[in-house]
């Protein structure tokens, strides 16, 4: 396995980042995870203007595209493979123990697993804990991910694959990785981006492709909602059969399944929409 890290490829073994980075030491960092299909990033540009947006967001120095580019190319060359994860994490650099920033560059870091076709159903469970649609990191993917690990570990516990948030006024936001959407009268809706939830990559492509509408829902949509899927760069997109205790049988349901169709042509069709 290859690594790129600040410049170059490196084995997996020899890709050390410094105990001193502020990515570890105090979360100060971003990424991107790219779904890659024999080879080829899907919709990269995206990616990395969601990239630079995170990192303006934190503060962080604009990264350089064409790195990024060339680090992902490099890695995807080195690691020959039919469906992969391609993970670009970005950094604050070298740093103090505490939360100021020191004065060294950005770390880069891009690295490639394999990965396999999501199945096309899955069970979620709802969460007590909620997102903050108003705080410093709204709209930002960033690294400081322990809430969303917290939440995906109790998933797991009830066999689940995935787990929803409500925002801090009980509307409907996001999974812990994921964007969902609802069915409701025949019409397909999502959270707008002013619940807090991420900007997804699939989300904005399922929008455009499909027409969904973006709108403000409460979280207990799920309990009457007539369909439900979530959409990530490694799930395209994914029915739920199952919401905490209530099953949505048949699913993936008429509206879903048109929805997994259109984004399948489409993104076949091109890989950098």
């Amino acid at each position: 396995m290859k690594i790129w890290l600040d410049g170059g490829l490196r084995d997996a073994d020899a890709a050390r980042v410094s105990a001193l980075d502020h990515g570890l030491t105090v979360g100060d960092g971003i990424f991107e995870t790219v779904q890659a299909v024999h080879g080829k990033p899907f919709a990269l540009t995206r990616h990395l203007d969601r990239l630079t947006r995170s990192a303006r967001g934190l503060g962080l120095p604009d990264p350089d595209h064409d790195e990024v580019r060339r680090a992902c190319a490099a890695v995807l060359d080195a690691e020959p493979m039919a469906l992969g994860r391609l993970r670009i994490t970005y950094t604050g650099g070298l740093g103090p123990l505490g939360s100021d920033r020191g004065e060294q560059p950005p770390t880069l870091l891009v690295a490639l697993g394999e990965s396999t076709r999501r199945p096309d159903s899955t069970a979620v469970i709802t969460v007590p804990w909620t997102r903050n649609e108003r705080g410093a990191l709204v709209g930002l993917k960033t690294t400081s991910y322990a809430e969303n690990v917290v939440a995906l570990a109790r998933a797991r516990q009830q066999g689940a694959s995935e787990a929803l948030f409500a925002n801090t006024v009980g509307r409907l936001c996001e999974g812990t990785g994921s964007n969902v959407f609802v069915v409701l009268d025949g019409e397909l809706h999502t959270p707008p981006l002013s619940s807090g939830c991420l900007a997804g990559i699939t989300r904005a492509l399922t929008v455009e492709w499909t027409g969904a509408r973006e709108s403000d829902l409460p979280f207990d949509v799920l309990e009457r909602a007539e369909e439900v899927f979530l959409t990530s760069s490694l799930r395209d997109i994914q029915a739920v059969h199952r919401v905490d205790g209530r099953e949505l049988p048949g699913a993936p349901g008429p509206v879903t399944a048109k929805a997994m169709r259109i984004f399948d042509e489409r993104s076949g069709a091109d890989l950098d929409p």
